[in-house]
């Protein structure tokens, strides 16, 4: 029996990382009992990481699942027809106790090629930061591949990286080839393509439980580089209360900033599922279909068909998400 579709929560998906630390329990309260949580996993349809629908009649249900019995009515017409049975976007929620590896991520042509996946472009939203913590965002200097490899070579490379300081609400755009890592202190929302194609460059000479150093791909990262990118990583946005404030567009995601302190009435007009990812505060989403809430950490998948809804909040910051 099929169900009315209705906004979806799902089990977050919790990953121990040597980089990990608490505050997805702490501060968010993601419920688990591992030494080292980097990442929530909010929203997946990665293989093998499928998120489980846990409110209404369809809990126990994979997105996977739900996508492929409910196809345009999840996602939308232009969404299914271009992704088919395959979720476009990967939401998650990281935590660096200790810095991330200096990384970067292929574009859609060299994932598809090495890997049969989708490149990953990905953004931030920094939901806290300790003092001094920092953000890797590309290179200080023109930098040539082969000044690349030599810095890499002598283990020099973080002399030619890029240090942002960062607090909460700051937000980047990692284009895809761009070097960046997450630094200690940070704690954050990403949003990004469905992917978990990694290309790790330089991991701080640090091992794990075993003594072994984690596995680097500089002969893959290469080519994946972008070496003449723009300094365009810094997204700029309004924080007008109760307006949709764009941050970042790109063929892969639209995200909004939407900071509240009374009711909006809120319209689908995108053909698209819509991703609200609640990063301060509280609301409640009111549908023909019921009332569903939204704390601090929460992450809700509202259908391309519900068309029409409202957000009650006397204080929450949302971001909107939508392909």
């Amino acid at each position: 029996m099929k169900h009315k579709l209705y906004p979806l929560k799902f089990e977050p998906i919790l990953k121990e990382k040597i980089w990990g630390g608490q505050k997805l329990r702490t501060i968010l309260g993601k419920n688990s009992n591992l030494p080292n949580i980097g990442e929530s996993w909010e929203v997946s349809d990665v293989e093998g990481n499928a998120s489980i629908v846990k409110n209404g009649p369809m809990a126990g249900q994979s997105l996977k699942t739900v996508l492929e019995n409910y196809r345009e009515a999840l996602v939308g017409e232009k969404n299914f027809q271009k992704f088919g049975s395959k979720f476009p976007l990967l939401i998650k929620f990281i935590d660096a106790r200790e810095d991330l590896s200096i990384q970067l991520h292929p574009n859609d042509e060299l994932a598809a090629k090495r890997h049969n996946s989708f490149g990953k472009t990905e953004m931030w939203y920094v939901m806290q930061a300790d003092d001094d913590a920092k953000l890797i965002v590309g290179f200080n200097r023109k930098v040539t591949p082969g000044q690349y490899l030599e810095h890499l070579e002598q283990k020099t490379l973080t002399d030619i990286l890029n240090f942002d300081s960062v607090k909460e609400g700051d937000t980047y755009f990692i284009e895809v080839g761009r070097v960046h890592a997450i630094g200690a202190g940070v704690m954050l929302a990403e949003i990004q393509q469905t992917s978990d194609i990694t290309y790790r460059v330089y991991d701080w000479d640090r091992k794990d439980d075993q003594g072994k150093e984690r596995e680097l791909h500089n002969d893959l990262a290469l080519d994946a580089i972008g070496f003449d990118m723009p300094d365009d990583y810094r997204v700029d946005y309004d924080g007008r209360k109760n307006k949709t404030n764009a941050m970042v567009s790109c063929p892969y995601f639209t995200t909004n900033y939407l900071k509240l302190d009374k009711p909006v009435q809120k319209e689908n007009r995108y053909d698209s599922f819509i991703i609200y990812i609640c990063v301060d505060g509280a609301a409640v989403i009111h549908t023909d279909e019921g009332d569903e809430s939204l704390e601090k950490g929460d992450t809700i998948l509202m259908p391309a068909c519900v068309a029409t809804y409202q957000i009650v909040s006397e204080g929450a910051t949302l971001l909107e998400v939508y392909v």
